[in-house]
Formats: C-alpha cells, sequence, structure tokens
C-alpha cells in the first residue's frame, strides 16, 4: 500500500494531524470491528484500517520532513512491521469489540493527554473567577454612560463556566484513575 491508500482507508486528506488519524480511527475501528459489523469482508476493513493507523502513527513526522525520510519509513515498514501489524489486528478482529476497546492499543488513540485536560480545567477555574471577579467589579465601579451589568448575561457565563468545570473536572478524575492502573500494573 502506499501513503495515500492509508490516508484513503481511513477517510483522511494528506495533511491530517494525528489528532485527526486518532480519531478517523476510532470511528472506522467501530464500524468495521467484526463483534459489530456483520459484513463478509468487515473483517479485512478491520485489518486494513488498523494497519493504516499504526503506518501514519508511527511515521507521521517522517511523512511530514522529507521524501527520501518517507521512503525509507515505507521500506522499513514493508520489511518488519506491517505484517506485525496485520497480524496483531487480526486477533484484535477475532475479539469481542468490548474487548478490543479495553486493549492498550485502542486504549492511545484518545485524543485527550494530561497536559490537554489540566489545561482545560485551569481555564474553567480561570473562566469562573473573571466572570464573578469582572461582575462584582463592574457592579462597584459602574462605567460613565454604560448601565448596569446585565445579570442575565452574568449567570450565563456562569452557569456555562460551571459546565466547562464539571466536564474538566470528570476528564481529570478519570485520567488520574486511569494513569493509578497503568502505575500499579508496572
Amino acid at each position: 500500500m502506499t501513503l495515500t491508500d492509508y490516508y484513503e482507508i481511513l477517510g483522511l486528506p494528506a495533511n491530517s494531524t494525528i489528532e485527526e488519524i486518532k480519531k478517523a480511527y476510532r470511528k472506522k475501528a467501530r464500524l468495521y470491528h467484526p463483534d459489530i459489523n456483520p459484513a463478509p469482508d468487515a473483517k479485512d476493513h478491520f485489518i486494513s484500517v488498523t494497519e493504516a493507523y499504526e503506518f501514519l502513527i508511527a511515521n507521521h513526522e517522517k511523512i511530514k520532513t522529507d521524501d527520501q525520510a518517507y521512503q525509507q519509513a515505507m521500506e522499513d515498514w514493508r520489511k518488519y512491521r506491517q505484517y506485525r501489524s496485520r497480524r496483531r489486528a487480526t486477533v484484535y478482529a477475532r475479539t469481542s469489540y468490548g474487548t478490543f476497546k479495553n486493549t492498550k492499543f485502542y486504549k492511545t488513540t484518545r485524543i485527550f493527554d494530561g497536559t490537554s485536560i489540566i489545561f482545560s480545567f485551569v481555564v474553567s477555574i480561570m473562566v469562573l473567577i473573571y466572570t464573578i471577579y469582572g461582575y462584582t467589579f463592574r457592579l462597584k465601579h459602574p462605567i460613565p454612560g454604560l448601565e448596569k451589568p446585565s445579570v442575565f448575561a452574568f449567570i450565563m457565563l456562569l452557569f456555562l463556566g460551571m459546565i466547562f468545570f464539571v466536564v474538566s473536572f470528570i476528564y481529570l478524575r478519570a485520567y488520574q484513575e486511569t494513569s493509578k492502573k497503568r502505575k500499579k500494573k508496572s
């Protein structure tokens, strides 16, 4: 297979980011997993999707740098990893989708990592603080010629900030729990 074949299998343009590749893989893996899709060619599609994902993730930086690095990556892939990737995908295709979702391989396709979760948590706290501070500051120090700040706008911003905070907190707790489980296994 060629590079364009791998992108086409995942339904992506050639300039896709790692996050887009991961997202497309998760969608296609669910679509073609033989446990969910009863079509006779579902297993073959699933294996192709997994192979495309593994190649694009392993060689994403090489593909972007130069043509020679890409050619070397393709040659190495064909020699060493393509067979192993197809064999692993065949094993995943035999398992139930629920079991497949709990594999380390599938979990690596998650888009959120610790940094982005912590960043969103900090931003949510800042939104709440600036909403409360801004509203109280405008009440204490009104701007001449402007009316008082809208209570409705304050409540809406506060509500949105709380939703963002709660979602970030839930993701942060889930990330901490999975990190603890990984450390216990090591």
